[in-house]
């Protein structure tokens, strides 16, 4: 059985996890999420805990075994706690600035960049004097944060020779030597 597939999710207090033909509804404080499971992959809840069953040990059903318990178990975290993702821009000049659900960034180019983020994605913008901008983006949906994190990320991804760019918090930048006069 696959390691992933087997393992237990616990379902918090003030969630609730419904399968209505095929389609799995999470409700928790945090927002509503839904994903369509394959057929054959069915869903067994009791005492606060749910298993995700795959109908063989085929290998198409063990590979969406662990994937579906994977995505079930980010909907219940994201709908109970939520998730968290924080961003440096590491530069001269490089800002950040948001109002409502645009964001606006200065990475060094001759233009601005306006994003406009989805409503699921709440932003907030931290400048303090000689610290770089911090972006921290939090939403319930894992998948949809990993996206518009990803995005903003590859406006100017980390270059390895000065160490400039738009990296995650704490990341380690490999850094590489200049030329050797």
């Amino acid at each position: 059985m696959s390691r992933i597939g087997k393992a237990i999710i616990t379902v918090p207090a003030g969630v609730t996890i419904t399968e209505n033909n095929g389609v799995v509804t999470v409700k928790g404080p945090k927002g509503e999420l839904t994903q369509t499971l394959t057929e054959g992959i069915t869903l067994e809840q009791k005492d606060g805990e749910l298993t995700v069953n795959r109908p063989s040990d085929s290998k198409q059903h063990k590979a969406l075994h662990g994937l579906y318990r994977a995505l079930i178990n980010n909907m219940v975290v994201g709908t109970s706690e939520g998730f968290e993702n924080k961003l440096e821009l590491v530069g001269v000049g490089y800002r950040a600035s948001h109002s409502g659900q645009k964001l606006e960034l200065a990475l060094g180019f001759s233009h601005g960049i306006l994003l406009e983020l989805p409503a699921e994605v709440k932003v907030d913008t931290l400048t303090e004097k000689g610290k770089n901008p911090i972006i921290t983006l939090s939403s319930h949906d894992k998948q949809l944060l990993g996206m518009v994190t990803a995005k903003i990320r590859s406006f100017r991804k980390p270059e390895p020779y000065k160490g400039k760019g738009v990296r995650f918090v704490g990341e380690n930048v490999r850094r590489k030597a200049g030329k050797s006069a």
